[in-house]
């Protein structure tokens, strides 16, 4: 076995172990849970769950989006010269995706539930169905585990060691503030403990799984990227847009109360996204 695939591997049980630890964190720790919280425990709460949304902005702007838009039209220039927006059609097919399916569901399953709590206080429950803030857990996850294979992948099809490490650093530390916010998320809209659980799983298998794809690539010496992938990232870039503006932000939010402090906890997990997307 070569050092380079020697390198590859352990980067994907690294990557394995760091995100199953930091997702079940706030997963299996109680104190997480915001029901149970009072007063200054319940203030904390609200500003680690502002600093998630602001996580999940950055993921979705600076990465997702970015990422998606990049390979969209590396792509499409391979075979065309047209200068029509073809990722930002995508992403809005992504988008508008969900938005049908959720309203179908909501349609289908009317049954409301109070399945949030202010941060604050207990004098603001949102009532919500309770598949509505299923599904968008369910969206959440499924948006992110895609986004995770392309950047398994990216590190799997990587020629040299020192690019190979510097790529799955900067992973690891997107990966763990990702799925910890993730974890407190699905915490936050009610998923059952065994669903948390599968949902974590499967997501700490999804980075690995792309390195795997991309040292077989790198192995059979054929191109790691196609048409099929870029469309791939794009609507999975859209059901992302879909869930951080119209779910995550707008619960952090809508109470008043400690405003200047929840913005500064959002722009501080934005921020670091930002900066790792100097590496990622």
């Amino acid at each position: 076995m070569d050092q380079l695939l020697e390198v590859k591997l352990g980067c994907l049980a690294g990557v394995l172990l760091i995100t199953l630890l930091c997702g079940l964190i706030p997963s299996q720790i109680q104190w997480f849970q915001f029901n149970m919280a009072r007063g200054k425990h319940r203030r904390i709460l609200s500003c680690i769950g502002c600093f998630a949304a602001g996580v999940f902005l950055g993921a979705c702007i600076m990465h997702m989006v970015a990422d998606a838009l990049g390979d969209i039209q590396e792509e499409i220039k391979k075979r065309q010269q047209q200068t029509y927006p073809f990722g930002e059609l995508v992403i809005s097919l992504g988008f508008f995706l969900v938005f049908a399916i959720e309203s179908l569901v909501l349609h289908c399953c009317p049954r409301a539930v109070h399945v949030h709590g202010d941060h604050e206080g207990q004098g603001d429950h949102k009532s919500l169905p309770e598949s509505h803030s299923s599904f968008r857990a369910f969206v959440l996850f499924l948006s992110l585990s895609f986004h995770s294979v392309f950047e398994g992948l990216a590190i799997g099809v990587q020629k040299q060691e020192t690019a190979v490490i510097q790529l799955c650093l900067a992973v690891l530390i997107h990966k763990a503030i990702v799925v910890f916010s993730l974890s407190l998320k699905l915490v936050q809209s009610g998923t059952q403990m065994r669903w948390r659980l599968l949902y974590l799983v499967v997501f700490a298998l999804m980075s690995p799984a792309g390195i795997s794809i991309g040292i077989g690539v790198s192995l059979s010496n054929s191109d790691g990227s196609g048409l099929a992938q870029a469309l791939l990232e794009g609507l999975a870039a859209g059901t992302f847009l879909y869930v951080t503006f119209l779910e995550i932000l707008p619960y952090e939010l809508r109470s008043h109360e400690s405003f200047l402090t929840k913005f500064f906890f959002i722009g501080l997990g934005f921020s670091i996204m930002a900066i790792i997307a100097i590496w990622a």
